[in-house]
């Protein structure tokens, strides 16, 4: 078969393109193809599909293709020009390579592979042996694509947070498809205007179609839902890890207060124990238990504060929203007449937004797929050194964790 023939099937070109030379260069360790079409050949307008006269042709362009034994392959061709009587002057779409493009359909497939697999743009470049410029575009086109090809499907099971783009105050609020473990919206910000702007993103069909949405205790995003979701107070679920981390933090101020006070007396039997009270009971180990036992012979408050935390989580554990409110009044009684006061300003949130937390037995979401996500977020975010452009960043996101799909 001789090298011409071969291209023509490694490329996958059919009429009336054909190659027209094939060119070995060593030194540059390159292969260039040559393709052109038969004189007379007629091409489709872009825009309407008319089939046309050829014009003229625009400059020579260049195309990098898969490698060929190890040797990088170019792809050349002059892509002919039609005069559509409606649409004017417009260049023929060709069938090995998009619109706009500089590279061909297979290299750009395999260049999204590569990236998704190294998750770093300078990882995807060695093996792709591209630049920086030419292996993001790839990726903001391939966002691009996917984006304009999602289908507006249903989102009953939805969940919006914040995640930091930078130091400092520097927040992007995203949502997510709790569903499909998807992000399907980004907006600057964490306040309400934000989550407004998320929400928005949605159609009217899809907004229509939430059952239920998943968030912390963020009073703004509170706001959002309930400006734009229809009967949201009864769809807005608090995530059940957010309200036991209040509950947690509460605890471990309890212990450092009451270490400072023993530690005046030069008792020391607080000290080293910050995630014995961190953990749930069954995760504790056996010196860890010990310690425990032993709070709750001396009657340290720490050990009282720790007992009702543990008491709280059975909160979730009621079959239905009716019944979880009885058992949140006897906990609220007994916390109230403590003298715990983080764990007494832990139980007064809690009741403000108490038919929010309890909904979890009615909707059974939280907000653990946006954490797993965010987690990958952090892991792509920390491969590449951070995001100093905002927009990269997003794109980023999208690219790695919108459900998008990406290939031409």
């Amino acid at each position: 078969m001789q090298d011409k023939e071969l291209y023509q099937h490694l490329l996958g070109l059919k009429s009336p393109w054909f190659v027209s030379q094939v060119a070995l260069d060593v030194d540059r360790q390159q292969i260039d193809v040559h393709v052109e079409h038969p004189p007379g050949t007629k091409f489709c307008c872009p825009e309407c599909d008319a089939k046309l006269a050829c014009y003229d042709h625009a400059p020579q362009r260049s195309w990098r293709h898969l490698d060929s034994c190890q040797f990088k392959t170019i792809l050349h061709a002059a892509v002919p020009r039609v005069n559509c009587p409606q649409h004017g002057v417009k260049q023929a779409d060709v069938s090995w390579a998009e619109k706009g493009s500089r590279f061909t359909i297979l290299f750009e497939r395999l260049a999204i592979d590569v990236l998704l697999a190294t998750q770093t743009v300078t990882g995807a470049m060695q093996i792709l042996r591209t630049n920086w410029d030419q292996t993001w575009n790839v990726i903001q086109r391939a966002v691009a694509r996917g984006k304009l090809r999602k289908q507006a499907q249903p989102k009953p099971r939805i969940g919006i947070d914040e995640k930091a783009f930078a130091k400092g105050h520097n927040y992007i609020t995203l949502l997510y498809d709790l569903d499909a473990s998807t992000v399907e919206a980004i907006a600057d910000g964490h306040d309400t205007e934000s989550g407004i702007a998320c929400l928005s993103q949605l159609s009217d069909e899809q907004i229509a179609s939430v059952e239920a949405i998943a968030m912390d205790m963020c009073q703004a995003y509170v706001h959002a839902a309930q400006q734009t979701i229809p009967l949201a107070e009864a769809k807005i679920v608090h995530d059940r890890f957010h309200v036991m981390q209040l509950a947690t933090k509460a605890v471990d101020q309890v212990r450092k207060g009451e270490h400072r006070q023993l530690q005046q007396a030069d008792d020391h039997r607080l000290a080293k124990t910050k995630y014995v009270w961190l953990k749930s009971q069954e995760n504790l180990t056996e010196k860890q238990q010990s310690q425990l036992d032993q709070a709750f012979t001396l009657q340290l408050e720490t050990g009282k504060a720790w007992a009702y935390k543990e008491m709280l989580r059975d909160l979730w554990e009621h079959a239905d929203a009716s019944s979880a409110p009885t058992y949140f009044k006897d906990w609220y009684r007994r916390v109230i007449h403590t003298k715990l006061a983080p764990m007494k300003k832990v139980a007064r949130t809690i009741k403000e937004r108490l038919a929010n937390v309890v909904s979890y037995c009615t909707h059974g979401i939280t907000n653990a797929v946006a954490e797993g996500i965010n987690s990958k977020i952090m892991a792509i975010k920390r491969r590449v050194g951070g995001y100093r452009n905002r927009e990269n960043f997003k794109t980023a996101i999208f690219f790695h964790c919108g459900g998008l799909n990406l290939y031409p």
